[in-house]
């Protein structure tokens, strides 16, 4: 049977449709091409949202997570197993707040065999022996717990509008890592964003390990010459026993490493240099 009578039927399609259906087909293709790799926001497994700046962190074999009370009843058992090494916690904030799901989250972890970290979200409205005293009442210092985090950052989206000078900020960070130490006897690893480390924390030395946020570059691009020791790499992360997305971590060495870190409470590459100050004294 001929098929010229029905193609003759029907209208030739225009230019105009041509191109649109050619322009259409050129944006399926380069979104495939995206998505088959780390391009921008193509599906990647682990993450909702992946930009291609952070592609190497993906490829370090040490991953993590960092929760608080939007992750509800985590089955660490499960994240343990499908191989996120550590979790980092909120367990406090400012001088009275307390994570309503850190309790459970700290026990649950432990339970689970997961190594496991608390961290204080530092505030500018409340004295650092203020913060200090509510994190020391909160926090277990348990000896095979991973060092206390402090999370610095400006309070954009607090209640608390206050910003202190550089001298004042600084003064209360090594206030409050101070007395974190003295509680957990663990060198505390300081977490921030780009912000906060240009206006506060650029050029100033630490003996303690850092955890950048950078989720759309390598920390070299955004941090300079700032050593990292941990990289939060995504807040789009889609990890098995978290429901909804969760933020992604990656360690910066490989196994053994990860080993001597969870051996010391020390950065592997620190540790000549802070041996001498008493620290890391389980890698002797």
């Amino acid at each position: 049977m001929s098929g010229f009578p029905m193609f003759a039927s029907r209208p030739f399609p225009s230019f105009s449709t041509i191109a649109k259906g050619a322009i259409s087909a050129l944006l399926a293709a380069l979104l495939v091409a995206c998505s088959s790799g780390g391009g921008l926001y193509g599906p990647i497994q682990g993450d909702n949202r992946p930009h291609s700046g952070v592609d190497r962190a993906r490829t370090l074999p040490i991953q993590g997570v960092d929760v608080a009370r939007y992750q509800e009843n985590i089955d660490f058992r499960q994240t343990f197993a499908s191989g996120m090494h550590f979790v980092f916690m909120k367990a406090t904030e400012g001088k009275d707040y307390l994570d309503p799901n850190f309790r459970a989250n700290w026990v649950r972890a432990r339970d689970a065999g997961m190594p496991r970290g608390a961290y204080h979200f530092m505030t500018w409205c409340s004295l650092a022996s203020e913060q200090a005293a509510w994190f020391v009442a909160n926090v277990p210092n348990d000896i095979d717990a991973l060092p206390p985090v402090l999370d610095l950052e400006w309070n954009n989206h607090s209640s608390c509008k206050n910003k202190p000078s550089r001298a004042d900020a600084l003064e209360k960070v090594r206030f409050m890592l101070d007395a974190m130490e003295r509680h957990t006897g663990k060198l505390p690893i300081i977490y921030t964003d780009m912000n906060f480390h240009r206006d506060v924390l650029d050029g100033e030395y630490f003996p303690n390990a850092f955890w950048l946020r950078s989720t759309a570059a390598e920390p070299h691009e955004r941090y300079g010459n700032r050593t990292w020791t941990f990289w939060q790499w995504t807040q789009t992360g889609v990890v098995r026993g978290v429901r909804g997305e969760v933020d992604r971590n990656a360690f910066y060495g490989n196994q053994n490493d990860w080993i001597t870190f969870l051996l010391t409470g020390c950065d592997p590459r620190a540790i000549a240099s802070l041996g001498p100050t008493g620290r890391c004294q389980s890698a002797k």
